[in-house]
C-alpha cells in the first residue's frame, strides 16, 4: 500500500464471491474500504466475512428500497451479464459498475500500488491461455519481471500486489472481463481470432466482437490476419499502430512464416537488428504443434517484441515454454492411436483447431454450447472423422448437425442409460456419474477406432462446449477422459518407460 488517498469512494458492493470477486473484496478491505459482498453461497462468503466484509443475498439486496444509495461503486464478477437485474438497477441509479479487471486497471493507473505496469493483453475465442503462457515465458527469457494473470487463473489485483514487484503483466482476458473493463488501454494487446462463443451472454455476435476489440485500444494492436473477423479489426488508438500475424510470408508490419521459420517483418526501430524479416524460431519446434500453436507463438512474439524483447528472447521463451494441462495433451496410447485431452477446447473454433491437427480422428464432443453453432465446425472437420461420440446437455444439437453435414460418419451418444445406470440429470451433482459417462464414451471411441479400416491416429476430446453440465470444470472433464483412456486394455502413458 502507498500513502496515496483512495479515490473511488469508501462503500463498495462486490457482486459475486468467486475468484474475481473474492480478490476484489480482499484488496478493497486491505485498503480500508467498507465492502459488502453479494452472493448466495455461504461457503464462499464465510472467509470474506471473517476478513471484515458484510454479506447480503441478491434477493435481499434487490428487495431493499433505494439500496443503490448505500454504495459508491459496484464491482461485478465476470459471470454477471449486463442485463442482470442488479447490474441494471445500479446503472440506472448512476452507480459506476466495474469488473475486477477494471478495478485493477484504475488502481494500477492511479499509483495506489506504485508505478503503473505494462499490460500485454491477450484475447480471442481460442488460444488465449497458450499465448499468455508464451508471453510470460518470452518476457522471462528477456530478463523482465512478468506474471501471467487474469482469466488464466491469477486475478490481476493479486498480480499487482505480488512480491517481488511485477513490471509486466501478461493478461489473459475473456470477453466477459473485457466488457466490464472498458477503460483498459494496454501497452499492447492481441485479438487472436473470433468465432461464435458466449452469444447467450453478450446477446449478439456484434456485441461479442465489440467486447473483444477493447484489447486493441492501446498503443500497439495485434490481430490474427488468417481469421476473417479478427482481420477486419484495427487498433482504436489514433496514435497507435496495428500489427498483423499470419501463417504465410509477412508483409509490412506483420509477423509470419518463411521457409518453416517464424519471422518478424515489423520495423520496431531496433538499431542493433538488420533490416528485413528477422528470424525468430523454427515452426516445427513450437509447442503445441500445428497451425494453431504457430499462430499463438506469432501473436506472443508480436506482443513481446512491441515492448522490446529481442529475437533471442523470443526463441528462448518459445523453446522453454511448456503447454498447460488439458490443452492438446497426449494422455494415453493404445496400439498406434493416441488419446488427446483438449478439454480446454470449450467452443467450436477451438475444437476445429484441435481436430485439424490430426490426420484421422475419433472425436469426443459435447457439453454446453452456450448458443454457438457447430455446423461450420462439422463441415470443416468431417473429412478427418472416423467417428464421433457425443456426451452432455446439448448432445442433440451436435447429433442433428452431424446428420445434416456428415451423415456417413458413425455417431453415437453416451449420456442416458447406455451403461444401464447413468443419467445426465444427476451427473453434475454426482462426479461418479459424470465419470461413468466419460468412461462409456472413451470405450465407445475405442470401439469406433477398432472398426475403422484406416486406423485413426487419434481419439480427441475437443468438446466444443463448456463442461458445467456434467463436471466441475474443464479440468475435471479432462482428468476423467485421461483416466478412462489409461484404463483401456493395452494402454500406455506417453513417455513412460
Amino acid at each position: 500500500m502507498t500513502d496515496r488517498a483512495w479515490p473511488w469512494g469508501e462503500r463498495v458492493l462486490v457482486a459475486g464471491a468467486g475468484v474475481a470477486g473474492a480478490s476484489a473484496a480482499r484488496f478493497l478491505l486491505d485498503h480500508g474500504v467498507a465492502v459488502t459482498v453479494c452472493d448466495n453461497r455461504a461457503q464462499a462468503l464465510e472467509p470474506l466475512v471473517a476478513a471484515g466484509a458484510s454479506a447480503v443475498s441478491p434477493e435481499t439486496l434487490m428487495a431493499t428500497p433505494a439500496w443503490t444509495a448505500a454504495y459508491d461503486l459496484v464491482v461485478a464478477s465476470p459471470g454477471f451479464r449486463p442485463d442482470n437485474a442488479l447490474m441494471v438497477a445500479a446503472a440506472d441509479a448512476g452507480l459506476p459498475v466495474w469488473g475486477e479487471v477494471e478495478l485493477a486497471w484504475q488502481v494500477d493507473r492511479s499509483g495506489v500500488t506504485g508505478a503503473p505496469r505494462q499490460w500485454l493483453v491477450v484475447t480471442g475465442t481460442n488460444g488465449k491461455t497458450t499465448t499468455t503462457g508464451m508471453v510470460e515465458s518470452i518476457m522471462t527469457a528477456a530478463g523482465v519481471s512478468v506474471l501471467a494473470c487474469g482469466n488464466i487463473g491469477l486475478p490481476v489485483l493479486d498480480a499487482l500486489i505480488a512480491e517481488p514487484r511485477i513490471d509486466v503483466l501478461a493478461v489473459e482476458l475473456s470477453s466477459f472481463q473485457l466488457f466490464w473493463a472498458p477503460s483498459v488501454r494496454p501497452t499492447a494487446g492481441v485479438v487472436l481470432n473470433i468465432a461464435e462463443d458466449h452469444l447467450d451472454w453478450h446477446g449478439s455476435m456484434d456485441a461479442y466482437v465489440e467486447a473483444k476489440a477493447i484489447a486493441l485500444s492501446g498503443a500497439v494492436a495485434v490481430i490474427g490476419l488468417d481469421d476473417p473477423v479478427a482481420a477486419s479489426l484495427r487498433g482504436s488508438d489514433p496514435d497507435g499502430r496495428t500489427i498483423g500475424f499470419r501463417l504465410d510470408a509477412p508483409g509490412p508490419d506483420e509477423l509470419g512464416v518463411v521457409d518453416g521459420r517464424l519471422v518478424d517483418g515489423v520495423d520496431w526501430d531496433a538499431p542493433d537488428e538488420s533490416p528485413g524479416p528477422v528470424p525468430l524460431f523454427e515452426a516445427d519446434r513450437v509447442r503445441p504443434q500445428g497451425p494453431a500453436g504457430v499462430l499463438d507463438a506469432l501473436a506472443a512474439a508480436a506482443l513481446c517484441r512491441a515492448v522490446g524483447a529481442s529475437p533471442q528472447a523470443v526463441a528462448e521463451g518459445l523453446e522453454t515454454f511448456t503447454v498447460g494441462g488439458h490443452r492438446n495433451a497426449p494422455v494415453a496410447v493404445v496400439g498406434t492411436t493416441t488419446f488427446i485431452n483438449d478439454s480446454k477446447a470449450t467452443n467450436p473454433h477451438a475444437a476445429q483447431a484441435s481436430i485439424l491437427g490430426h490426420r484421422r480422428v475419433v472425436w469426443v464432443a459435447g457439453g454446453l454450447l452456450k448458443g454457438a453453432s457447430v455446423d461450420e465446425l462439422i463441415i470443416a472437420i468431417r473429412d478427418r472423422l472416423a467417428g464421433v461420440v457425443i456426451i452432455g446437455a446439448d448432445r442433440d444439437i451436435i447429433r442433428d448437425a452431424m446428420a445434416r453435414h456428415a451423415p456417413l460418419v458413425p455417431t453415437v451418444t453416451r449420456v442416458t442409460g447406455e451403461d444401464g445406470s447413468v443419467n445426465i440429470a444427476s451427473a453434475s451433482a454426482d462426479p461418479a456419474s459424470a465419470d461413468a459417462v466419460m468412461d462409456s464414451a472413451v470405450r465407445a471411441a475405442w470401439d469406433l477406432c477398432a472398426a475403422d479400416p484406416d486406423t485413426p491416429d487419434a481419439v480427441v476430446l475437443a468438446p466444443a462446449a463448456a463442461s458445467l453440465d456434467m463436471f466441475s470444470g474443464y479440468g475435471a472433464r479432462g482428468d476423467s477422459f485421461a483416466a478412462s483412456a489409461r484404463a483401456l486394455p493395452g494402454a500406455r502413458v506417453p513417455g513412460a518407460s
